[in-house]
C-alpha cells in the first residue's frame, strides 16, 4: 500500500475470523487509513478503527421469519377442499396398494413376506422423516426452490411449537398427501407383488401421516386419544418426551418423527454431524445448529392460553 503525499486517501484494512465453529457470528473490522499534508510538510498516518456488522455466516440464505405466530383462528391453519382433497387422494391410492398386499398375498399364501417388508418400509420412513427434518432445519430459507414454504414453516415452529396443535388434519398434511399420490399411483396401476405393495403401503402411509404423529408428539396427554397415548408410549409413534429433545439446545438430535426407532442410533453414531461436516468441506455452508441459538430460536410461551394463577 503506497501513500502520497500530495493527495488525501483512503485505505481500508479488513478482518475477518476464519474459524468456523468458534466463531458463529462473524465480525468485520476496518481501519480506514487517511494520509494528510501538514504545513510542515510531514506525512502524518491516521488510523481510524470502525466495527462494522457482517451478514450472518450461518448459511447463504439464513433467514427466519420475526413475524409472529399464527393467531388461533388464523386462516392458513384451517383446512381447505382443497387440502381435503389432497388427502382423500392420497388415502385412495394407500388403500389401493394395501388391498393389491393382501389380494396377492392371499392368492400366494404368502404372508410373511409383506409383512416384513411392511415392517423394513416404517423403519425406512422414520429414517427419511429424519433425514428431510435434518435438511430443512439447517439449510436454505423460505426463497430456495420447491422446499422454501416447508423450511420457513419449520424456522417458525421451533419457535411457536404449539401451533402445530392447531393446525386442521388436511391442512397438516395435504403437502405429503400430494407426493405420495403421484408416487404411489403409478405403483398402484403396474404392480401386483404383494411384498412390493407391503413395503409401499407402510412406507408411504408412515411418510404421509408424520406430520401427524409429529403434532400428537406436541399434544398434552390428556388430550390425545387413548390409543394414540398407547402407541407413544409403547414406541410405535414418536412419544412426547422424545421428541421434546429436540426442541432443547443445540437442537441438533432426535429429528426423526414417524416413531424415533432411529434417533438413537443415528445421534450416538453422529451421523448428521458427520453429514454436516460433508456439506461444509464441499460447499463451504455450516448448519444451523453450529451457531449459538439466538433469539429466533427460542422458543415463544403460548400467551392465548390462560395462564395460571396463584392464590395466596
Amino acid at each position: 500500500m503506497s501513500l502520497s503525499p500530495q493527495h488525501n486517501s483512503l485505505r481500508s484494512l479488513t478482518y475477518v475470523p476464519s474459524c468456523p465453529r468458534l466463531c458463529p457470528i462473524a465480525r468485520v473490522v476496518t481501519c480506514s487509513a487517511t494520509t494528510t499534508k501538514s504545513r510542515s510538510s510531514q506525512n502524518q498516518l491516521v488510523i481510524e478503527p470502525r466495527l462494522v456488522s457482517s451478514p450472518d455466516l450461518v448459511t447463504p440464505n439464513n433467514i427466519i421469519s420475526n413475524s409472529g405466530p399464527p393467531l388461533p383462528n388464523d386462516p392458513t391453519l384451517q383446512s381447505t377442499w382443497s387440502h381435503r382433497a389432497w388427502v382423500a387422494s392420497g388415502c385412495t391410492t394407500l388403500l389401493m396398494s394395501l388391498a393389491k398386499a393382501i389380494t396377492g398375498a392371499a392368492d400366494s399364501h404368502m404372508w410373511l413376506e409383506p409383512i416384513v417388508a411392511g415392517y423394513v418400509g416404517y423403519v425406512l420412513a422414520d429414517l427419511l422423516s429424519g433425514v428431510y427434518h435434518w435438511g430443512i432445519d439447517n439449510y436454505g430459507d423460505a426463497s430456495t426452490p420447491i422446499f422454501g414454504s416447508q423450511i420457513e414453516g419449520f424456522q417458525g415452529h421451533h419457535k411457536w411449537p404449539w401451533t402445530i396443535t392447531r393446525r386442521q388434519f388436511a391442512n397438516n398434511l395435504h403437502a405429503l398427501a400430494r407426493s405420495v399420490t403421484f408416487a404411489v399411483l403409478p405403483i398402484d396401476i403396474l404392480c401386483n407383488d404383494p411384498v412390493v405393495q407391503g413395503f409401499v403401503t407402510a412406507c408411504a402411509g408412515c411418510i404421509m401421516f408424520s406430520q401427524q404423529f409429529h403434532a400428537w408428539s406436541h399434544g398434552t396427554k390428556s388430550k390425545l386419544p387413548p390409543l394414540v397415548v398407547a402407541l407413544q408410549d409403547a414406541s410405535v409413534l414418536v412419544s412426547r418426551s422424545q421428541h421434546s429433545a429436540h426442541h432443547r439446545p443445540p437442537y441438533n438430535s432426535n429429528y426423526c418423527i414417524v416413531s424415533g426407532v432411529c434417533n438413537e442410533f443415528l445421534d450416538k453414531n453422529r451421523v448428521f454431524e458427520a453429514l454436516e461436516m460433508v456439506v461444509f468441506f464441499k460447499f463451504g455452508v455450516r448448519p444451523r445448529s453450529w451457531s449459538e441459538p439466538g433469539a429466533e430460536w427460542t422458543e415463544e410461551a403460548d400467551e392465548t392460553r390462560p395462564q395460571p394463577t396463584v392464590v395466596h
